[in-house]
């Protein structure tokens, strides 16, 4: 356990946070592939949220250092199918967060989606896209967004904007014959909502991650694809949750960028 004293009268209660999350991302309204919410137990009260994208343990290892009192990410942990046994790094990770008292609060798909707060919301602020609607859903609970810059571009256009605004060279499949004027955009690994861009009329689709088939199909179905890196793409909205739990409960917030290639 910790050496850190608890005061009890100072920050927000655990289950009144995770009440807050949990209501604010509308968690109820999404079928997801992990749990949503509070995934690791700590302290009972709140002062210090470390965010990060993922629960990797240089996030953990950051978040005992700053004392944190629990770990705000994106990518948590129990994903379906994965082993279940704690053995081996999951082990380390466990032990991090259990012996230093630590909350881990993981959010996924609800994340990706809120219309303010959500992953595909800020990235598509930070590009100067003019978000118009959802594909495969409502706006706030879609995943897959549509929407136009300001001007049309040319494939090497978009792809310095996209270079400039994340910091990192996207991959780009040109396939969108002309110049692009509607651009779909889903943040992580959706390289195979591409087909339903193409359908909804874009020119070109950006996300995250590329397979092998995804640059055929680009080319075949004329719009081009730009892989902007899973991590990259996928920064922002955790960041904007914690602040967003700093400005609700006067939090001290403090967003960890674990540099990751993919």
């Amino acid at each position: 356990m910790v050496s850190r004293s608890d005061n009890s009268a100072a920050g927000v209660a655990r289950e009144q946070l995770v009440s807050s999350l949990d209501e604010v991302l509308d968690v109820g309204a999404f079928k997801d592939y992990t749990v949503n919410g509070l995934q690791v137990e700590g302290r009972s009260r709140v002062r210090r949220v470390l965010s990060g994208v993922t629960a990797c343990q240089a996030l953990l290892d950051e978040a005992v250092a700053w004392e944190a009192d629990a770990v705000l990410v994106h990518h948590g942990y129990f994903w379906k199918n994965e082993p279940v046994a704690v053995t081996g790094m999951k082990r380390r990770r466990f032990a991090t967060l259990l012996q230093h008292d630590l909350n881990l609060l993981a959010y996924h798909l609800p994340l990706d989606a809120h219309i303010s707060l959500g992953n595909n919301a800020c990235l598509g602020r930070r590009l100067g896209l003019e978000a118009e609607r959802c594909l495969d859903a409502e706006m706030g609970k879609g995943l897959l967004w549509m929407g136009r810059p300001e001007v049309a571009l040319d494939d090497a256009a978009l792809a310095e904007r996209v270079a400039v605004a994340l910091s990192r060279q996207p991959t780009v499949v040109a396939g969108c014959p002309g110049k692009i004027s509607r651009i779909a955009w889903c943040t992580g690994g959706a390289q195979d909502m591409l087909p339903m861009a193409a359908d909804a009329g874009a020119d070109a689709f950006i996300s995250g991650e590329i397979s092998e088939r995804t640059a055929h199909m680009a080319r075949e179905m004329g719009i081009t694809y730009l892989a902007a890196g899973h991590h990259a793409t996928e920064r922002d909205g955790v960041r904007a949750l914690g602040e967003w739990l700093r400005t609700r409960f006067a939090l001290e917030h403090r967003f960890v960028d674990i540099d990751n290639p993919a």
